[in-house]
Order: structure tokens, then sequence, then C-alpha cells
């Protein structure tokens, strides 16, 4: 029997030695393994920019509604050899201004056309998976704000990179510091869906005090503000949701109706007098999928002084994300919904594989030049419209 109780204990320790080299194996490479195949750029060799098109990308003004890079473990100061979007790749390619956006709930199986909030949640496994604080593994609100917290960490690591911007004021110091030649990014914090509120309107309070000043109202799936375009029943907002956007106008945040239903959309803009925000989208017209809301909506949203963010990915474009490919959408879109309410929103490390990161956006004013858009045109389209609508908005 001592001999039995000596090989067992032993073998009891080989098994928790492998539990925990599994463990830490699983936290120490599965998650950069996930987003390298997550966050692609297709190799390409180097896309032509002319001395004209760098010129002009220099003096413009450059604005991206959505990205996602708060939802992996990269040190957003430190240039990645992987992923779309980091503060260096930002400089790299002039972007004055980023929306980066927290991710917090994404259902197993995620599709464009029809998913179950009731569905396991992947975000679950992955704040596992990166050591995200407890706090933040079972709960969306925590989730939202430990993101939040990322970001404000990557402010006070690299302040000459980075400014998160909360106010009018904060945006307009940001613009004369590059004005002067700082080669620094304004950073807007936005919720990707409704559900970090956990149904509270109250939290609305901590979102807002942890910096977030956009709030998307829906992702891919029904919540309790309302219907999905991915979700099962194409609902309304509901009278929280209403509750929700009134609340948003008051506070003087920005509505981003991307992922939303289109009972969803037209409920907000029957109940809403300010500029609205579809933050990364492509053009139906263009690229007939579900994911792109039909142009008569988008013409709504545009009615309201509002824009669209044209994405870079695949399932948006019609597989032509090449910054030649993005320019013809771009092109198509201002012929559709007018110059004035065409954005950038990449969806950047968005789970979507791209063609280009941001460092290579002088590629993008090239082909929009060579695609015979003007450069005044350009430059509402790369930053202009953008900036329009957070002065707007940011008080």
């Amino acid at each position: 029997m001592q001999i039995f109780g000596k090989w067992l204990g032993r073998l009891v320790l080989a098994v928790v030695f492998l539990a925990a080299a599994g463990l830490a194996g699983f936290w120490g490479f599965a998650p950069t393994i996930v987003e390298k195949d997550r966050n692609a750029v297709i190799p390409h060799d180097p896309y032509p920019v002319s001395a004209d098109a760098q010129a002009l990308h220099e003096r413009l003004t450059i604005g991206d509604w959505h990205a996602d890079p708060l939802l992996w473990n990269r040190d957003l100061t430190e240039r990645g050899s992987y992923g779309q979007v980091d503060l260096p790749r930002l400089r790299e390619g002039n972007v004055a201004i980023q929306v980066f956006t927290a991710v917090t709930k994404s259902p197993a199986g995620q599709n464009y056309d029809h998913n179950s909030a009731e569905a396991f949640d992947n975000i679950t496994l992955l704040a596992f998976g990166q050591l995200w604080p407890i706090r933040a593994w079972d709960s969306l609100l925590e989730r939202a704000l430990y993101q939040s917290e990322k970001l404000h960490g990557f402010e006070a690591k690299a302040p000459d990179h980075l400014k998160i911007i909360k106010s009018r004021a904060d945006l307009e110091a940001v613009l004369e510091a590059r004005a002067r030649g700082d080669r620094i990014t304004a950073g807007i914090l936005g919720i990707e869906g409704g559900h970090p509120l956990e149904g509270k309107l109250a939290n609305l309070d901590k979102l807002e005090a942890a910096g977030y000043r956009l709030i998307g109202l829906q992702h891919f799936f029904d919540n309790e503000l309302g219907g999905s375009l991915h979700g099962q029943g194409n609902h309304g907002l509901t009278k929280f949701g209403r509750q929700v956007v009134s609340e948003a106008v008051r506070r003087d945040m920005i509505i981003d109706v991307a992922h939303s239903s289109p009972r969803v959309v037209r409920d907000v803009l029957a109940m809403t007098d300010i500029p609205i925000v579809l933050s990364h989208s492509g053009l139906h017209s263009h690229c007939q999928v579900k994911r792109n809301l039909p142009d008569d909506l988008m013409r709504g949203i545009a009615a309201t002084g509002g824009v669209i963010g044209i994405g870079y990915w695949a399932e948006v474009a019609c597989d032509d994300i090449t910054p030649k490919g993005i320019a013809k959408m771009i092109t198509a879109a201002v012929a559709a919904v007018g110059e004035d309410h065409v954005s950038l929103g990449s969806d950047f490390d968005g789970s979507v594989e791209t063609a280009f990161d941001t460092s290579e956006l002088p590629a993008l004013t090239h082909e929009l030049l060579a695609a015979g858009l003007s450069e005044a045109q350009i430059g509402k389209v790369m930053g202009g419209n953008m900036l329009r609508v957070l002065r707007a908005r940011l008080k």
C-alpha cells in the first residue's frame, strides 16, 4: 500500500504539472495564435503612392470610426508584427482621430444572418485566455471598463502618441498640437453594442465616467435595447432602448447604428435630431449583402447630417479589399449619399482580414485621387466629415 500510495502521489503530481503546463501554454501562446489568424493582413507588394498623393495625405486630418485592438493582448504603444492597428502605425498613417471600440460579447457561430443572444459567448473564453481581471470574466460592464483602463494605460505610457478625448476642448487641443507638428492621435472610446449597460440605465454613468463617448446600440445579437441586424426578428427599439437613446442624446454622446436592425435605425432616426453614425459598413448598391443597409436607409442617416463609415473587409466590399477596391466603394458611396456623409470605418483588429493596415493609408489617398475624387472630396472622406460630426456632438 505504501508503494501504491507513493506512485499515486507521483501520478497526481504529474497530472497537476501537466495541467499547469497546459494552462501556461494556453495563456502564453493561444491568444496570440488566435489574433494572428483573426486579424491578418494579406501579404502584398508595396502599394503605389505618388508624390502628389503622399503630399496630400500629409495635409489631411484623417479619422477612423471603428477599430477593435483593445480586445487583444498587444501593447499598442509598440509597433506590432501582426494585427492591423497600434499607436506607431497610426502615426505612420497620419491618423489624427481613432475610435477604439470595446467588444464585450460575441456569440459562438457568429454570422451575418441569424444569431441567438443565448449562444455561448466567445469573449468569455478570450477574457480567460488573455488573463483579464476576474471581474471581467462574467460581467459585460466590467469588460468595457477594463478595455477603457487599457487605453488609458497606453495613453499614460505614450502621451506623445495618444490623447483620449472626452470633450470638444480635448479634440481641439489635439488638432492644435498636430498643427504645430506633433504626430499625436486623438483616441475616442466607443462600445460595440449597448449590452455592457446590463439593462441598467445607471450604468451609463459608469461608462461615461470611464471615457466612453460613442455608443453602438447593437452587435451580433438582439439585446436589451432592441434588435440586431443579425438577430432573430428585426425588432425595433425596446422601451429601455428608447431611454438609452434619449439619455445618450442628452449627454452629447455619439450614437452608432452599425449592426442595428433596420427597424432600430428607423426608430432612432424618428426620435432624434442629431447626426447619426453608421461606423463601419459597406454600400449596399455596390455590394448587395445583408451586412450593408439599403441605400435609402443610409440616405436617411445622411439626412441627419450623419456619416457612413466605409469598412475594409471582404464581407462589406464583395472581396475587393485592396486600396483600389475600397476607393471604388468610397467613390460609389459619395455618389449615393453625398460627399459630406462618407467617412472611414476600417474595423481594423475586429476579427477581419484586410489587404492593408493603418500605416498604409497613403495608398488609399492615392487610389481616391486616381478614381477622380477632388482633393476637397478626399479631405471630407478621410476625416473632415468625421471631424464635423464630432464637433457637433462633443461638448
